[in-house]
C-alpha cells in the first residue's frame, strides 16, 4: 500500500472515530423526556385523567394512563414504584393507609370533589327543617362522621371539639331543633327519603337514585371539603417538574371545563 492510499485510510478511520464520538455525545447530553405513569380507578378519575393526559402533551409531557379495579392496588403499585403517581382517593383515606402500611407517600394537589350532599322530599330549604325532624346518616364510621360534619356546616348540631373526620352521634353536644340522628346503611337511604325529613347522602348513591349534588341537594359540601380528592406521589418524587407538570395539566381550564360539562354536577371540582 502506498503512502497515499494509507493516509487516506488513515484519515478516514479519523472522520469515522470523531463522527462516532459526536454523536454519542450528542445522544447522552439531549434530554429524555420521561413518561409519567399516572394510576386511576376505572371511571371518573381515569376519564378525567384522559382528558389531562392531552393537555399535559401540549406542555411536553407524556402520560400513561394506568387503571385498576380496587382501592388498594394503586398504593400498593405506587409504593412499589410501578407507577409515579395516582389518583383516586381522598386525604383521610391516604392518612390511614400510610398509618396502617407506612408508605412514604405525600399530597400532589386536591383534584375533584364526589360531594356528599343533603336532600329531602319535604324542604326546599335547610333553614325550613322542623323542630324534632328525623335525619337520616349513614351508618359506617367514615361517612357518619362525613355526615354529622355536613350537619354541623349548616349548623343543625355542635360535635365537641377534637371529634374530626372520626365524629360519632354520641359527639353531639347541641342539637338546637332537637333533630332525631337514624343511622341506616348507606345504600338504603335514597330509598328512605320518603319516611324521614332529611338524609346526607353519598354521591354514587345519589347518581343511582337519579340525584344530582348541585341540583337537587338543599347543602352540599364544598371545595374545603377534607373529603377532595388528591394526586398522591412518592415522597422523594413531590417535587419532579413531570409531577409539576401534572398539576398544571389537572388544573388547567380545560380540564375544569370536561368535569363541569361531562359530569353535569355529580363531580365537583376541588382546587
Amino acid at each position: 500500500m502506498n503512502k497515499s492510499i494509507k493516509l487516506i485510510v488513515t484519515l478516514s478511520a479519523l472522520i469515522f472515530i470523531l463522527g462516532l464520538s459526536a454523536g454519542c455525545g450528542q445522544q447522552s447530553s439531549a434530554k429524555v423526556e420521561k413518561t409519567l405513569k399516572v394510576g386511576v380507578t376505572a371511571g371518573p378519575h381515569a376519564e378525567i385523567m384522559d382528558v389531562v393526559k392531552k393537555v399535559a402533551e401540549k406542555d411536553g409531557l407524556k402520560i400513561q394512563v394506568v387503571e385498576f379495579n380496587d382501592y388498594i392496588q394503586p398504593n400498593v403499585a405506587l409504593s412499589q414504584g410501578d407507577i409515579d403517581v395516582n389518583s383516586f382517593q381522598h386525604q383521610p383515606y391516604l392518612d390511614n393507609i400510610i398509618k396502617d402500611r407506612k408508605y412514604d407517600l405525600a399530597t400532589l394537589a386536591k383534584t375533584v370533589i364526589f360531594p356528599m350532599g343533603i336532600y329531602s322530599t319535604k324542604i326546599k330549604n335547610i333553614t325550613d327543617l322542623p323542630h324534632g325532624a328525623t335525619v337520616a346518616v349513614p351508618n359506617d364510621p367514615t361517612n357518619g362522621g362525613r355526615a354529622l360534619l355536613l350537619l354541623e356546616k349548616v349548623n343543625l348540631i355542635k360535635l365537641k371539639p377534637g371529634a374530626g373526620l372520626k365524629a360519632a352521634v354520641t359527639d353531639i353536644i347541641e342539637n338546637p331543633k332537637n333533630i332525631t340522628i337514624k343511622e341506616l346503611d348507606a345504600a338504603q337511604i335514597p330509598r328512605s327519603l320518603a319516611d324521614i325529613d332529611i338524609a346526607a347522602i353519598n354521591t354514587n348513591y345519589a347518581i343511582t337514585a337519579g340525584l344530582v349534588p348541585t341540583k337537587d341537594a338543599i347543602a352540599v359540601e364544598d371545595i374545603n371539603s377534607p373529603y377532595a380528592n388528591i394526586l398522591v406521589a412518592r415522597t422523594k418524587d413531590k417535587d419532579d417538574p413531570s409531577v409539576q407538570k401534572l398539576i398544571k395539566a389537572y388544573h388547567s381550564e380545560e380540564v375544569k371545563t370536561f368535569i363541569q360539562e361531562h359530569f353535569k354536577g355529580s363531580v365537583a371540582v376541588g382546587w
